[in-house]
């Protein structure tokens, strides 16, 4: 463990003081917050229940990366968009409406199944060759067009947010105002705070902050959700159901979204390793190579949707989000991530603690998250141009032109994201989920194209 106090960054396994770290994972919460909870509003999940598996979850995930390779595996674990389309045609949710319990364990089996996923992928390639084992089968051009694909698809989600569209809102010149003074807000002092000491690091909640301030004069802070909150509430736990009669639906339609979450996991730990490694080599410090434990982090993925099934929580990956936020602050410690995940947790039982951070409006959280999900693609981006993706060959662009249209159209274009293709019906009754399609493509495409240049 290396403390640091005057630095204004931090490497995975730096301890800030404990002013600062409780300032870190405070912001760490906001930035995971409005979409881990969005998601349990969206599903017709408890939302205290999510937010308690998410804490625990990424809890569980940092004691064991650093008890297994010596370093934290810097990652937040929240409920996945990723999941939306396939959990919501199982508990037939409306937003803001629980679903009854019977609906929610069902989809907890299917949630189970993703982690059982994960986990053997993980195992497979871990003991296959680690990164070069999976560069075959997922190489840079498919994980970085997934995490573009998350990110921008999100795009739709965000200005709905920002706008009021998603809770039919049409007066809305109050929610634009807000959400643009939240993001310009925040891009101003993520740009022009870099590197001005510890407040530099502290953009998100700085720019949530100044948003809040704006919203209430505009009539869009409910404080009754602050008012009325009980002061300590027990989350609403439930045991996964494998005898429903939609439990094998909900086994196959969710847990084959792990198509879609293995490589946006892979990408998000590739990208956060790329930028600790580049940040430790600026600092004169040791990398932590991060990206060689690509298997693990697999399998602490799956260990997160184990814990997410078994206690009610959303299925859900480490978070693109979270990822922004470091590298925009350079803060990369575990400690601070630890802080979040007890955060999270202790969120999860105090109704008024709860109430505070709900009564932001989304207003507010849609213009972070305009930045927020955008910086998600742009580093998809970023980890194509580092990995140095030829984008003149043919079979480059093949693969980025499928996973990006079939990703990104079909998850904009239909509701809820799923393509109405009429194959596998008694699987997919309302269709083909469009972003694990199109990663799934993307995967057969370069599987094909090795097979011919073998050939050749």
């Amino acid at each position: 463990m290396k403390e640091v106090a005057k630095n204004n960054y931090y490497l995975p396994n730096d301890k800030p003081p404990i002013g600062r770290m409780l300032l870190l994972g405070l912001q760490h919460v906001l930035t995971m917050f409005p979409a881990t909870v969005l998601v349990a509003l969206l599903v017709g999940f408890h939302i205290n229940t999510v937010l308690l598996a998410s804490g625990v979850a990424t809890l569980v995930a940092l004691i064991l990366s650093k008890l297994k390779i010596g370093t934290f595996i810097p990652l937040y674990y929240g409920s996945s968009f990723s999941y939306l389309a396939a959990i919501m045609a199982i508990t037939k949710a409306q937003y803001g409406v629980v679903a009854s319990d019977e609906l929610i364990r069902t989809a907890q089996a299917g949630i189970v199944c993703t982690g059982a996923i994960n986990i053997l992928a993980g195992l497979l390639i871990h003991y296959c060759g680690g990164k070069t084992f999976i560069n075959k089968i997922l190489p840079p051009v498919v994980t970085g067009s997934v995490a573009c694909v998350i990110g921008f698809s999100l795009g739709y989600t965000a200005l709905q947010n920002a706008s009021g569209g998603a809770f039919g809102v049409t007066d809305n010149g109050a929610w634009w105002l807000a959400a643009f003074v939240t993001l310009l807000a925040t891009i101003f002092f993520s740009v022009f705070l870099r590197g001005k000491g510890f407040i530099g690091m502290l953009p998100i909640l700085l720019g949530a902050i100044v948003g809040y301030v704006v919203a209430i004069p505009l009539g869009l802070v409910d404080f009754s959700l602050i008012t009325q909150s009980e002061f300590l509430v027990v989350p609403h736990i439930t045991l996964p159901s494998f005898t429903s009669d939609l439990s094998i639906t909900a086994i196959a339609s969710i847990g084959i979204m792990a198509i879609a979450t293995i490589p946006e996991s892979t990408a998000h730990l590739f990208q956060i390793s790329l930028y600790v490694d580049k940040l430790a080599e600026q600092k004169g410090r040791e990398k932590s190579g991060l990206s060689k434990h690509v298997g693990f982090n697999l399998v602490l993925d799956g260990i997160g949707d184990m814990i997410n099934g078994l206690f009610g929580g959303a299925a859900g990956t480490n978070y693109g989000e979270n990822n922004s936020l470091m590298v925009i602050t350079q803060n990369y410690s575990g400690y601070s991530l630890i802080c979040a995940a007890v955060m999270a947790i202790v969120l999860s039982f105090s109704g008024i603690l709860s109430g505070v951070v709900r009564s932001i409006p989304t207003a507010v959280s849609g213009g972070l998250s305009i930045y927020l999900f955008g910086v998600i693609g742009m580093q998809g981006v970023a980890l194509m141009i580092e990995e140095k993706v030829d984008m003149f060959d043919p079979r480059n662009l093949a693969i980025g032109a499928v996973i990006f249209i079939i990703g990104v159209g079909g998850h904009i274009g239909y509701a809820n994201g799923l393509m109405p293709i009429p194959l596998l019906q008694s699987i997919f009754p309302d269709g083909w989920p469009a972003i694990a399609t199109g990663a799934l493509l993307g995967i057969v495409l370069n599987l094909i194209f090795r097979v011919f240049d073998k050939k050749k």
